[in-house]
């Protein structure tokens, strides 16, 4: 019975009409209701330390990707990058470097902007940069515990069979060989991609490419040098127009380059919403409203900030932000316009709204969808807007940092120590409550918690031991470098149909009672699950990794075994005697 339950599960999967968790969940209630899964264990994999890591190396990414450190760490070389020849071993290796430390699909996410902001510049494709990343997320993933799902999921199947699960760089040696010769395939094998791929731009992305006019105001203390216009715009990486400078009520529109900025002036700028925030932030300028600097309290979960378009027939059209007085009237402030066709170069709290005009607007989240309807504002299709928010650069590395070498030198289990890392980051303003919940990513987290009881219903039931008798046979005529090479090409062949955890959950406890049968260590098999399940090169399926670049990459079901099974064949050749020299049988 619990053959058949994995059975049913594993061809729901394949089948693919319904949602992966919807089918773990399913699969849940059906053990239960066949009596393979004990009620008492239902809810173990939500309780299990699996899931909360998991979750927690989710919000440490977000926080990473919010805080703009990489960026930063990027400014200086990026503008090197002329060629696809040089975009692509740099911007391969920084995203997989990244995902040692973070969790691999918040690395590629932090640096899929970077990479099209590139791309844009260059006229680099964007086919020939987005997939080499997705797989050197992938290849840094297997360095540390955190760095992707299997490993983490192996290191428990690990903790039930001898008792002690993986530390977090037990996975380190044979990571770093696979992912050392990972980069240096890529940085040829990209070639075998094509460059005629058009990628598609998502809903947001295309909200994002509006530029947007807003004022910022040098504070009195300032006291950044050099100061010229020029200097100013060369410190951020993203183009920025400064439309006028306004000192002491005089407005002189298009300053030229070497125009002297000073403390006092008020800057009306134009861009795009991530190259503002980025100007904004390297400058160290404050926003305005009004006459006075904007004040976003980022801890505080009630201020929101909006996008909307103002409708043909709303009371703002033809009205300036003075004579409306939005902030005395609806608690609203305005903290951007965008107009096309036009260009403002006078003060936005003077300049009369028109219908069509896109607004970003921050207030309170409790009262800004009455105040919309009111005005008759059309919200845009949400999106992260973070245009003013001050950002924490070092918290996060300080934290993860601090995270893992408590676990390194066992001060503190995996889980404690990134349910902590995450805890204070949020709690300091690394990130906000809401930022932190959707950053979880619900459908992964349900699925793993849901097919953990399913998984050791196979064990508690004898299946793995039977699974594990008849392969017996098989095993023991070979070499053992075959044994686990043959180990690993299975996860590979599992993961693009069952998803990378599922892969884990199913085949991993197979792989350990197999090597107790054969008298072997379990290490050795169990390494080659969480390699073979992280490598997924092959399809746009198995991975998320795959999965974000297929639409901007504009990459066809085809292209993925271009680069992929070369690159799969590579892992196959040289990961089953690296695993073997670190984790002899």
């Amino acid at each position: 019975m619990a053959f058949g339950l994995v059975g049913l599960t594993v061809a729901a999967f394949i089948w693919g009409r319904f949602r992966y968790d919807l089918v773990a969940l399913a699969a849940l209630v059906a053990g239960l209701a066949i009596g393979v899964i004990p009620a008492e264990d239902a809810f173990a994999g939500f309780a299990n330390d699996v899931t909360v890591i998991i979750a927690c190396a989710l919000v440490v990414s977000a926080a990473f990707a919010r805080s703009g450190i990489v960026e930063m760490a990027l400014k200086r070389i990026l503008p090197h990058l002329k060629t696809e020849r040089s975009q692509v071993p740099v911007l391969t290796t920084a995203v997989t470097l990244l995902s040692m430390v973070t969790k691999n699909v918040g690395a590629l996410a932090i640096m899929m902007p970077v990479a099209l902001q590139v791309s844009r510049r260059t006229g680099t494709p964007q086919s020939r940069l987005l997939m080499p990343m997705a797989f050197g997320a992938m290849a840094g993933g297997m360095v540390t515990l955190v760095g992707t799902s299997p490993n983490i999921l192996v290191a428990e199947v690990r903790q039930d069979i001898v008792g002690q699960p993986f530390q977090m760089f037990d996975y380190a040696p044979v990571g770093l060989a696979l992912t050392a010769a990972a980069l240096v395939f890529l940085a040829f094998g990209y070639r075998l991609l094509p460059r005629d791929r058009t990628g598609t731009l998502g809903l947001s992305a295309a909200l994002s490419a509006n530029a947007y006019l807003t004022e910022a105001r040098v504070p009195d203390d300032w006291t950044l040098e050099p100061a010229t216009i020029t200097a100013l715009s060369a410190l951020a990486p993203d183009e920025i127009r400064v439309m006028a400078l306004i000192r002491e009520g005089k407005r002189r529109a298009r300053p030229r380059g070497n125009t002297i900025v000073r403390a006092g002036d008020t800057l009306l700028l134009k861009g795009d919403q991530e190259a503002l925030e980025g100007f904004i932030d390297a400058t160290k300028l404050s926003l305005v409203r009004g006459d006075r600097p904007v004040l976003l309290e980022q801890a505080k979960d009630e201020v929101h900030l909006v996008e909307a378009v103002v409708g043909a027939d709303s009371p703002l059209t033809g009205q300036s932000v003075r004579q409306l007085d939005l902030y005395g009237q609806h608690g609203l402030n305005l903290l951007g316009v965008s107009r096309s066709g036009y260009e403002l170069t006078q003060h936005l709290r003077t300049a009369k709204l028109q219908a069509g005009d896109v607004l970003l607007l921050q207030g309170s989240e409790a009262s800004l969808p009455k105040v919309l309807t009111a005005l008759q504002l059309l919200p845009l299709a949400e999106r992260e807007v973070r245009l003013g928010g001050k950002r924490r650069k070092y918290l996060p590395a300080v934290v993860l940092a601090a995270a893992m070498v408590m676990v390194g030198f066992g001060i503190l289990p995996v889980a404690i120590a990134f349910f902590g890392a995450a805890v204070v980051i949020v709690a300091l303003g690394g990130l906000r409550m809401r930022d932190a919940y959707a950053a979880l990513d619900g459908p992964l987290l349900v699925l793993i918690a849901a097919l953990i009881p399913v998984s050791d219903a196979i064990q508690q039931t004898g299946g793995a031991d039977l699974i594990a008798s008849h392969l017996k046979a098989l095993f023991e005529r070979i070499p053992p470098v075959v044994a686990v090479a043959g180990m690993m090409a299975v996860s590979m062949a599992v993961t693009p149909f069952l998803n990378n955890a599922a892969t884990v959950l199913v085949v991993a406890p197979i792989a350990g009672v197999l090597a107790q049968q054969l008298g072997h260590r379990p290490d050795p098999f169990l390494m080659a699950v969480a390699v073979g399940a992280a490598c997924d090169f092959l399809t746009p399926i198995g991975h998320q990794c795959n999965t974000m670049v297929m639409g901007p990459g504009g990459y066809k079901f085809s292209d993925y075994p271009k680069l992929g099974a070369p690159l799969s064949l590579l892992v196959l050749i040289i990961g089953p005697p690296m695993i073997l020299l670190f984790w002899p049988m």
